[in-house]
This record gives structure tokens, sequence and C-alpha cells, in this order.
């Protein structure tokens, strides 16, 4: 049966990369490829690293400086608490990351994460258009989402 694997290029931060997600996520490194003689980076570096978070398997490679990453292709994460999100997205963010609207960060090598409370599809989801558009209007107006501040805006008169 076909597998769809998502596959991560970067110019050369694939291992570092790599080694936060697994960190971030607690999960592991299944294969890593080195380049040997013929190149074309230098024997011995890493051209591509396997890994796996919650779940995922992805595959990171030393692609070179004409890859990079934007905001047309992002990884979801869906979140049970406000702890989850505030951790995830700090950590995503740290050292270079770049805040994006509505719960979305771009990490420091540039990868685009979406960190979003498993109860927001219910909450902009509702079928009272009064409380789905609050909702709405108050994550429009968020960088990182607060649960909190969501529900209220749902339940508010």
């Amino acid at each position: 049966m076909a597998e769809i694997t998502t596959f991560l290029t970067f110019d050369n931060q694939a291992e570092a990369a790599t080694n936060l997600y697994v960190a971030l996520f607690d999960g592991k490194i299944v294969s890593t490829m080195r380049y040997g003689d013929v190149g074309p980076g230098p024997k011995g570096s890493v051209l591509s690293v396997t890994f796996e978070i919650l779940g995922q398997t992805l595959h990171a490679l030393n692609g070179g400086p004409h890859f990079t990453f934007s905001q047309g292709m992002s990884l979801f994460i869906t979140c049970d608490t406000q702890a989850e999100i505030d951790r995830y997205y700090d950590k995503l963010l740290a050292d270079g990351g770049k805040e994006l609207q509505c719960g979305w960060v771009s990490d420091k090598f540039g990868v685009v994460w979406q960190i979003v409370p498993k109860v927001l599809q219910s909450l902009i989801g509702d079928p009272d258009p009064k409380k789905a558009g609050r909702t709405m209007q108050a994550m429009m107006q968020m960088k990182k989402l607060d649960i909190a501040k969501l529900k209220q805006a749902h339940a508010a008169a």
C-alpha cells in the first residue's frame, strides 16, 4: 500500500532541526544517512534523517540553499491544554523563530507550524453563527492561541 510521509528539505540544518523536533515532541531518530566519497556534501556530513514525532514519520534532507519553507505548507499540532500550546509555541519560537497570526509559528529553520487547541474546531464550528463569529474574531486578534479567551468569546452574550 502506498504511504505519504512529510519530507522537509533544509539548506544544511536537517540534523539540528531533527534534534529540536525529536526533543520537543519526545520523538526518536529512526535513521541517519551521511554523504560518502562522491558528495555532494562533505564526506560524513548528514544527507538525511528519518525521524518520528507524535506518531508521524518525517524525513529531513540537506538539499542546499535553494530550498526554503513558506506558509503554504505547515505542520498542524492539536493540543488538549494551554500548557501544551505554551510549551510547543515557546520552544518553536525560541532562538529566532517568528510569531505569525492565529497560532502559527515559523521556527528558526523556517518550518511553519500551527499550534491549535482541539476545542477550537467545535467553537468556530458552532451552529450558532454569533458564537462562532465571536470566537473567530477573537482568534484573528491572537498570535498564540489562548483557550480561555477563545471560550470566553464564544460564551459572551
